[in-house]
């Protein structure tokens, strides 16, 4: 049994989307900083104050006899009008750039192909790129080298990243961490994310599952609880994060002694794929959720039954 339970734990862990929270692909398009739905979002949020800007700007020179006023009041909307062209053209050069990153990882299927797939993020983009260390760091895991993965993603400098970017860093980080049960370095991480400062539903989503995983874990079950209790898994939009969100949810369930939420959330975990279950068979796992893990493991088929032999 010990044996079957290190197998399944290590093919779990071995495949980012079996043991890690969400698998590489789902990881990478909620984090993935300008993606369509943020751009979306970010149209909107320029828009919408500039129109304001300019309907204000218009009133008060059509109204004010001051010339110099009249000049001011429409000089300052287009000032910020350019300001939000050259911003919007920066993000669409990094969307580009984004959609060019999406495309290579989506040619990785195999170790071969995510060896060529390194290769070509090096050759096409610099190593102090963020959506290239991210990817790297996707195709890392894949490979089943979290260390090397969090490695690459060490590169990215937090104090000068911008602040989005900087706490998609350290979600990433911090999930790899908890995947290798290292909850304290993931505690570090996850206090300096402001869930905030993230309008994305499904960037928000995955950074809060992998916050108040890091919480439930060290000692602040309730306030993880509550962070989780606002997002619905059941979503469309989330429909890729269920598994991050499931795995949250155990953590969160059972250190708040809530024993039936936390087997509802490893059923349903089970139910997105049984080999995740794999990863609460560790030593530091809470004991309710290790048994639940391993009882579903074996009605699943993954890991047989002990067979009570009798000699007649």
């Amino acid at each position: 049994m010990a044996k079957e339970s290190k197998r399944v734990k290590k093919g779990a862990s071995g495949a980012p989307a079996a043991s890690s929270p969400p698998n590489a692909a789902a990881a990478a398009a909620a984090l993935d900083p300008l993606s369509p739905e943020r751009l979306k979002g970010l149209a909107l949020r320029l828009g919408l104050p500039l129109l304001a800007i300019w309907i204000v700007g218009g009133l008060i020179a059509g109204v004010v006899q001051s010339d110099a006023v009249r000049i001011i009041a429409l000089v300052v909307p287009a000032a910020l009008t350019v300001a939000a062209a050259v911003l919007v053209a920066w993000a669409l050069r990094q969307a580009r750039k984004a959609q060019g990153v999406a495309g290579i990882l989506s040619r990785a299927e195999t170790k071969d192909d995510r060896q060529a797939a390194l290769a070509e993020l090096q050759s096409k983009y610099k190593d102090s790129d963020p959506t290239a260390i991210f990817a790297r760091s996707q195709l890392l895991l894949q490979d089943g080298e979290p260390r090397k993965a969090l490695a690459a993603l060490e590169t990215i400098n937090l104090s000068k990243a911008m602040a989005n970017v900087a706490d998609e860093a350290r979600g990433q980080r911090a999930m790899i961490h908890l995947m290798l049960d290292e909850v304290p370095p993931a505690r570090d991480l996850a206090d300096g994310i402001q869930l905030s400062r993230h309008q994305d539903v499904k960037s928000r989503a995955l950074l809060a599952a992998i916050v108040a995983e890091a919480w439930a874990r060290s000692g602040q079950a309730k306030r993880a609880a509550d962070t989780l209790s606002v997002f619905n898994p059941d979503d469309a939009e989330l429909v890729q994060l269920r598994p991050q969100l499931f795995r949250a949810q155990a953590y969160a369930f059972a250190h708040t002694d809530d024993l039936k939420g936390a087997r509802r959330a490893l059923r349903r975990l089970a139910d997105q794929d049984a080999r995740m279950l794999g990863s609460f068979l560790g030593r530091k796992t809470h004991p309710l959720l290790q048994r639940e893990a391993k009882k579903l493991l074996e009605q699943s088929g993954m890991v047989p039954r002990k067979m009570q032999v009798q000699r007649r």
